[in-house]
């Protein structure tokens, strides 16, 4: 991972997305056209506290979100979800 420049505002985070999984568990490829979005990621960049709710998430935390959070970005060619820390469900 390439070492991202610039700043995250307060209360949000960069997550970068898992892979969407390409077999099943019994080797059946999955089509393009079947593959869910995937809602399981790793943090790279968290902002600073806000002022009423203190940042409890660090860089390098494996994370479950929502599936309809966050907005996508692509940065230097590779994906990432820029969220509000409350989008996080699941802390891993």
């Amino acid at each position: 991972m390439a070492e991202l420049k610039g700043k995250i505002l307060a209360g949000k985070i960069l997550v970068q997305p898992q892979e969407a999984e390409t077999k099943t568990a019994s080797g059946i490829i999955i089509p393009d056209s079947a593959k869910e979005k995937p809602q399981v990621g790793q943090v790279v960049l968290v902002g600073a506290d806000k002022k009423d709710e203190p940042m409890e998430l660090k860089a390098g935390d494996a994370v479950f979100y929502g599936k309809y959070s966050g907005t996508e970005l692509n940065i230097d060619g590779t994906d990432y979800l820029l969220m509000s820390q409350t989008d996080v469900l699941y802390i891993v």
